[in-house]
């Protein structure tokens, strides 16, 4: 593996460790200037540094004080990115539930991230996203 390589995929590791910690500013400081969000495969965009900061903090404040957990299942790189796929266990009125996503940390310039290509319900996007999910656009075509 380049050290190229190592560099983008400790810095990708960063941004996981800064959003796990809940590290407003660490998790921004990992972004390149314009990072680009897909919620696949509901289709929604969201892109630049003030969409990703509405979106953590919607994150920080609503979303992340229900996670009860989660757990790492596979981890990968590509040229393009790092995919992390976890579980990730909500607490909600109904009770813990369990919810999948797989995330694509995209590579960006000069040691930053791209954004990322997340994948996973339109219910955990509803409470993971919040406000964001209305904002955004749909997926380009083409």
């Amino acid at each position: 593996m380049s050290d190229d390589l190592d560099a983008k995929m400790a810095t990708a590791r960063a941004h996981a460790q800064a959003e796990g910690d809940g590290d407003m500013e660490g998790t921004m400081n990992t972004l390149g200037a314009d990072p680009v969000y897909e919620l696949l495969p509901i289709g929604r965009i969201f892109r630049g540094r003030d969409a990703a900061r509405a979106y953590y903090e919607h994150f920080f404040a609503n979303f992340a004080p229900r996670i009860a957990g989660y757990t790492m299942r596979a981890e990968w790189v590509t040229d393009e990115g790092l995919g992390q796929e976890y579980q990730v266990f909500v607490e909600g009125p109904e009770g813990r539930r369990r919810f999948d996503i797989i995330g694509i940390l995209l590579f960006g310039e000069g040691g930053t991230l791209a954004g990322e290509r997340l994948y996973a319900s339109d219910e955990l996007f509803t409470m993971m996203v919040g406000p964001m999910l209305d904002a955004a656009e749909p997926v380009p075509v083409g």
